[in-house]
């Protein structure tokens, strides 16, 4: 874990994300965005988009060549599906973010938790929403593996995943440095069924330096 320099008082952009909310902001190439988990145990659902060719995004594939690991911490370069940096974790307090676990919907809260799927709202309903709020041309099959920052997905030795009470804890954050201009989209997790948000969705805080 390493902890960041940056001063929250110097931010250029602070805003809070209301648990079950979405997000969508262009980050410059340079800057850097920190995801802060304001209560502890909060998933925070992320796509990452080139803010110039939507087509190039995040992926989890590449990402885990690259670093030959299956978490992402500090060091970590977030791949695109073109082979290019979109950016790099420079400070994180949380130890380690899944990219395996996907984001919930409402036909596999429907399966797993026996739900109506038309009452349920979930994570892909958020990205889709935000898609929108970005006014691009995306649908829902660009809606792709995510990361899922402060959230907990232990594989098993016969390569089965768990959701796991989370890692995090209050005040705990991922900060990342911009390698291009990109666009960040986030659902924080409404998740209620499983301990990925510890039973009780929350808020998280994003802030972003020049």
């Amino acid at each position: 874990m390493k902890e960041s320099e940056l001063n929250p008082k110097t931010a250029a952009f602070r805003e809070t994300i209301p648990a079950g909310d979405w997000w969508v902001h262009e980050i410059k190439k340079g800057q850097t965005l920190r995801i802060l988990d304001l209560e502890g145990n909060q998933a925070a659902d992320t796509l990452f988009f080139d803010a110039h060719d939507p087509s190039d995004r995040y992926s989890a594939d590449r990402t885990i060549q690259a670093q030959r690991a299956l978490y992402l911490t500090t060091g970590t370069k977030l791949m695109s599906t073109e082979g290019n940096v979109m950016l790099e974790i420079v400070a994180d307090t949380c130890g380690r973010h899944d990219t395996l676990g996907g984001a919930c919907s409402r036909e596999s809260n429907t399966m797993r938790y026996a739900h109506d799927k038309e009452c349920m709202h979930a994570c892909r309903d958020s990205f889709i929403r935000g898609a929108q709020e970005w006014n691009v041309e995306l649908t829902k099959r660009d809606i792709t593996c995510n990361i899922n920052f402060f959230m907990n997905v232990p594989v098993t030795s016969t390569g089965e995943l768990s959701f796991a009470d989370g890692i995090s804890a209050p005040g705990r954050y991922v900060e990342m440095k911009a390698a291009r201009d990109v666009v960040c989209l986030i659902s924080n997790c409404p998740q209620l069924n499983n301990p990925c948000n510890g039973w009780n969705p929350t808020p998280v805080e994003v802030l972003i330096w020049d």
